[in-house]
C-alpha cells in the first residue's frame, strides 16, 4: 500500500456534500490545509491523504444539524475545522472562528480572504473572554476539550435555547455521563447524541447536542433592572 502523503482528488460524494461553487472552495481549502497548513504545523503530513474523508466531509455534514441563518461560533477553531468548512457549505450562516493562538488566527484569516468567505470572521481570543459579551445560536467544537470543560466555555456564549454541537467519537456517551453534574448545574434543557452524514460519511459523524437553558444569574439581573 502506498505511503504517499499527496492530497487526493475530491471523492464523488463531495459533489453532493459541497454543491455548486462550494466544491471549488472546498478544494481550494483542501490545498491550503495540505500546503501552508502542514508547513505551519496545523495539520500533520500523514493527515493529507485523509483530508477529504476524515476532515472536510466529516465536518461538512455537521451543517445538517444547524438551522437556517444561524450565528455560529467555532470554539478553538484551529485549522478551521469545522468552522471554515461550515462557512463554505452554508453561505446562509454567519461563522465566527474563535482561536487564541496567533499563528492559527493568521492562517484562518488568510483562508477566509483567499476563499472569499464573507460569512466568516476570525476572532483571536478565548471563549472565557468573550463570555456574556456576545451570544450565538450555535457553538461548534472539534477535538478541543472533554465535554465538561467544553460546557463551561460554550454555554456562556449561547443564547437561551442555543445549541452546542460538539464533534465527538466513540466515547461520546461516556463524556455525557461524566459531565452530568455540570449539565444539571448549568440548567441545560436537553442533551442527546446525534448522528449526521448517513450515506455520506462512514461512519456517520457523532455530535453531542446540548441545548442551553437560561444562563445562571442573567435572568435575575434582567428582572432587577425593570
Amino acid at each position: 500500500m502506498s505511503e504517499s502523503n499527496e492530497l487526493p482528488e475530491a471523492p464523488a460524494v463531495a459533489r453532493e456534500v459541497f454543491p455548486g461553487e462550494a466544491l471549488e472552495r472546498a478544494t481550494a481549502f483542501a490545498e491550503l490545509l495540505a500546503g501552508p497548513g502542514v508547513v505551519r504545523g496545523l495539520l500533520g503530513p500523514r493527515e493529507v491523504p485523509r483530508i477529504w474523508d476524515r476532515h472536510l466531509l466529516n465536518c461538512a455534514v455537521v451543517a445538517e444539524a444547524i438551522a437556517p441563518k444561524a450565528s455560529v461560533v467555532d470554539i478553538g477553531s484551529g485549522a478551521g475545522l469545522p468552522g471554515i468548512v461550515l462557512a463554505i457549505v452554508r453561505p446562509d450562516i454567519r461563522v465566527t472562528l474563535l482561536e487564541p493562538l496567533l499563528r492559527r488566527t493568521v492562517f484562518l484569516a488568510e483562508c477566509v480572504e483567499e476563499l472569499a468567505l464573507p460569512n466568516a470572521e476570525v476572532l483571536r481570543g478565548r471563549a472565557e473572554e468573550l463570555a456574556r459579551t456576545k451570544t450565538f445560536d450555535v457553538a461548534t467544537a472539534r477535538a478541543v476539550a472533554p465535554l465538561d470543560r467544553l460546557l463551561a466555555w460554550s454555554l456562556p456564549l449561547l443564547r437561551e435555547g442555543g445549541e452546542l454541537l460538539a464533534m465527538k467519537g466513540e466515547r461520546a456517551a461516556e463524556e455525557i455521563e461524566a459531565a452530568r453534574d455540570q449539565i444539571k448545574a448549568a440548567g441545560v434543557r436537553e442533551v442527546e447524541l446525534v448522528a449526521v452524514g448517513r450515506g455520506k460519511v462512514d461512519p456517520p459523524a457523532t455530535l453531542v447536542r446540548v441545548v442551553a437553558g437560561r444562563p445562571p444569574e442573567s435572568g435575575t439581573r434582567r428582572r432587577r433592572k425593570r
